[in-house]
């Protein structure tokens, strides 16, 4: 009998491990795949890595575009664009997500090389680079051209063998370069830049031959457009054939559909010079033919309004001969005017004269002197006469005048007050006495009042001896 052992558990996988198992199973089961859907949530980070959604109706993956194959891309990713990716699928550990890593990337519907030529054409024409008020004109008849082409391509060979044609002594300074695969769009660049520093070069040619688009992909380079754009020179494009149309030529100041067109449009031939200078000479000797039919018209009618000159020199001769006489006449009369205005100037001078009147002014100041005198004697007898009645008067109202006549003058002493009455003195009262010649000095000894009335008559007042006596004219 045997007896079955029991089975043990088995050991449970850290998540390290089965995110490994996966990977592992991803990475043999499926490998790198092509995957079609629309572009959404893209992001371009600083890095230079792309980070985007893959999405259909039904479910989306998330994506990564590493730098080193982000800048392969000849267009520009954008969401919403219909696109099929080429990739490996794998798990990103640290978060458990299921990622598309892409190596290469095209547009679905058509190709990446056309979907950016579109983008870069649309992108330079809101720029304004296409505007035709932008470009310069070509000059009529250069002497010196600069081509950027290939060294050993049909296209410099077609554009040397029609520029010698027309003009054996044209200057031409070719500078080669590569025309297609990588690296070729730089050295374009260079070569315009280059053939702008040569010095008298006054327009350039740059092209190729024909080709697909790939082959004439370095003319639809953003770079190059932009170095056509700084050129100081006028350039001409002539890219491919007649139906091929690049950036460089929207860009260009003239487009030509080949090379040989772009040399037949800087140079004229010759021939058509000698042809365009044997029409201006005919067409000047037939303007100077008719200025001098025209000019000969006019002489002759000229001639005709012209009268004769003998019959014209007598009218002016008449015409100064009556201009002669009323020269005459207002001579005359401006002679005679004259003369009353020296005449009138002459007696007003004659009575301004300083002489004369010197002496009327001689005689003025005689006559004011005699007014003088008389007016000075005149005032002088009523001036006496006044004096003479004042003093009269003032001798009558004098105080002395009154005295004279025998009145006398009592002040009292010290104060000198006049006395008006007797009744003012008192015995042993001082007075002083004016006559009319000399003053005395007194006392009363009795009472004045004494014997007015019906009282007994007392002794008239007797005065005191004179202790002072003056006279008129002494102290």
């Amino acid at each position: 009998m045997v007896v079955a052992r029991p089975r043990r558990a088995p050991a449970p996988l850290s998540v390290t491990q089965l995110t490994a198992l996966v990977r592992g199973a991803l990475n043999s089961e499926i490998g790198s795949v092509l995957v079609a859907g629309e572009i959404s949530n893209l992001k371009a980070a600083s890095s230079g890595h792309i980070y985007f959604t893959l999405k259909d109706d039904r479910s989306q993956l998330r994506c990564a575009m590493f730098r080193s194959a982000a800048q392969t891309l000849v267009f520009r990713p954008a969401d919403g664009q219909e696109v099929i990716v080429r990739g490996r699928v794998d798990l990103y550990p640290d978060r458990g997500d299921l990622q598309l890593y892409v190596d290469a990337l095209e547009p679905q519907g058509r190709g990446a090389l056309q979907l950016a030529y579109e983008q870069l054409k649309a992108r330079l024409s809101a720029e304004g680079l296409f505007d035709d008020r932008r470009k310069r004109a070509l000059p009529y008849f250069p002497a010196r051209v600069g081509v950027v082409t290939a060294l050993n391509g049909a296209a410099l060979h077609d554009i040397l063998v029609i520029l010698r044609s027309r003009c054996p002594a044209l200057h031409v300074v070719v500078r080669p370069v590569r025309v297609q695969g990588v690296g070729s769009a730089a050295e374009i660049c260079q070569a315009i830049a280059d053939l702008n520093a040569y010095p008298d070069l006054e327009v350039l040619i740059v092209g190729r031959g024909g080709g697909s688009l790939e082959d004439l992909w370095s003319f639809n380079e953003e770079s190059v457009a932009r170095a056509i754009v700084a050129s100081r020179l006028p350039i001409v494009s002539a890219v491919g054939h007649e139906v091929d149309f690049t950036i460089a030529d929207f860009v260009a100041d003239r487009r030509a559909p080949t090379p040989t067109a772009a040399a037949e449009m800087v140079v004229p031939r010759v021939a058509d010079l000698r042809a365009l200078v044997a029409r201006g000479q005919a067409g000047l000797a037939g303007a100077l033919l008719r200025r001098s039919a025209r000019e000969r018209r006019q002489l002759d009618q000229m001639a005709k309004r012209l009268r004769d000159p003998r019959r014209r020199v007598q009218e002016l001769r008449a015409a100064n001969d009556a201009l002669a006489r009323r020269l005459d006449v207002a001579m005359a009369r401006r002679l005679a005017s004259a003369r009353g205005t020296i005449d009138g100037s002459a007696h007003r001078l004659a009575m301004q004269h300083p002489q004369g009147r010197a002496q009327a002014l001689t005689a003025r100041i005689a006559a004011l002197r005699h007014r003088l005198d008389l007016s000075g004697r005149r005032a002088l007898t009523v001036a006496r006469d006044r004096v003479g009645r004042a003093a009269g008067a003032l001798d009558g109202l004098s105080p002395l005048a009154v005295l004279g006549r025998g009145y006398s003058l009592v002040r009292r002493l010290p104060e000198r007050t006049l006395v008006r009455a007797a009744a003012a003195l008192a015995p042993g009262d001082a007075v002083e006495i004016s006559f009319a010649e000399g003053t005395v000095q007194a006392r009363i000894e009795e009472d004045p009042g004494a014997g007015m009335g019906d009282a007994p008559r007392r002794r008239a007042p007797r005065a005191m001896r004179t202790t002072k006596t003056t006279r008129e004219g002494e102290e």
